[in-house]
């Protein structure tokens, strides 16, 4: 079967000019080529799930791993999931600390008998493993964060982006990768480092089922405002409804309109087993790009009223 890949940095408001627009392209561009190369060679598709959140996960620009946003104590505690739709297997760590790949963690829950952990497990595994620390801070998200702490908080959340330059207004920060394999095999991973200037011990929909889902018919990645994903369930919704039978195009477009009538803020990528690829967002922008099997694309300058997107298997 033909790979499939489609990923993700986040969703927000518009990006400023057509630098801003390129400026993202070439990291997402970069980070699909390397991993459909992996999916080419006959890996597996968690595998290249890993890597390809690995990968997003060291670009300081997206809030995930290295560039993670600030908590309002001015702590960083990122979390992330792993699902593989063949096993139907969901592993995740929620709002650990110190560690460059927190995909890393949830790869390894896959094969333990509790395959959820918090903080405090999380930091016990990290120990357990010998995984070296790791300061996923930058200067960028310590200005970003001191300069709101010199404001008081007004703002809910930090910037999507990490360069001010490129978004305007407040973003959703998570990012995401969708695989389907040669053997037809789907799985999904969703990393973030949460809002930004959030209360201490906020959970994200990222190490959730509503933010990462996947069955052997269709996986589905999400970005935005994690209590409005969660409030949508919105990876496991569109992904029961194409198991329960409808189309990938069809589940996305129910499921987006429902969100757009709820006044959510919100995106997804997806994948099914046909091969088909989808996006939406109630957002201005969501941050994606995929490869289809011959050539890349992506979401960047979709138009800002479409909801939905789909290109069939």
């Amino acid at each position: 079967m033909q790979p499939k890949l489609i990923i993700h940095g986040g969703a927000g408001s518009s990006l400023k000019g057509k630098g801003g627009v390129e400026s993202v392209r070439r990291s997402l561009n970069q980070v699909i080529e390397e991993v459909y190369a992996l999916l080419k060679s006959g890996a597996k598709a968690s595998d290249a799930v890993v890597l390809g959140c690995q990968l997003l996960e060291d670009d300081p620009r997206f809030n995930a791993g290295t560039g993670s946003v600030l908590q309002s104590d001015g702590q960083i505690r990122m979390s992330a999931a792993l699902m593989d739709g063949t096993s139907q297997r969901f592993s995740g760590a929620i709002n650990v600390s110190r560690l460059q790949h927190p995909i890393d963690l949830a790869h390894h829950l896959q094969n333990s008998p509790d395959r959820v952990l918090s903080d405090y497990g999380s930091a016990e595994l990290l120990r357990e493993l010998q995984i070296p620390l790791y300061n996923p801070l930058t200067e960028l998200r310590l200005e970003e964060w001191m300069q709101e702490r010199q404001e008081n908080f007004v703002k809910t959340m930090a910037g999507v982006v990490a360069e001010p330059e490129l978004v305007e207004n407040a973003g959703r920060g998570t990012i995401g990768v969708v695989a389907l394999d040669s053997q037809g095999n789907l799985a999904v991973g969703t990393s973030t480092g949460g809002k930004g200037f959030e209360r201490i011990g906020r959970v994200s929909d990222s190490a959730m089922p509503a933010g990462n889902y996947a069955t052997m018919h269709a996986a589905v990645s999400c970005t935005g405002i994690g209590e409005d994903i969660i409030d949508e369930c919105l990876a496991a919704r569109i992904v029961v409804r194409v198991t329960d039978g409808l189309s990938l195009h069809a589940a996305m477009k129910r499921t987006f309109a429902e969100a757009h009538k709820n006044q959510r803020d919100l995106g997804a990528i997806a994948l099914d087993a046909t091969g088909a690829i989808a996006w939406g967002k109630t957002s201005e922008v969501l941050l994606a790009a995929f490869h289809d099997g011959e050539k890349i694309g992506d979401t960047l300058e979709t138009n800002e009223g479409t909801l939905t997107g789909c290109l069939e298997g």
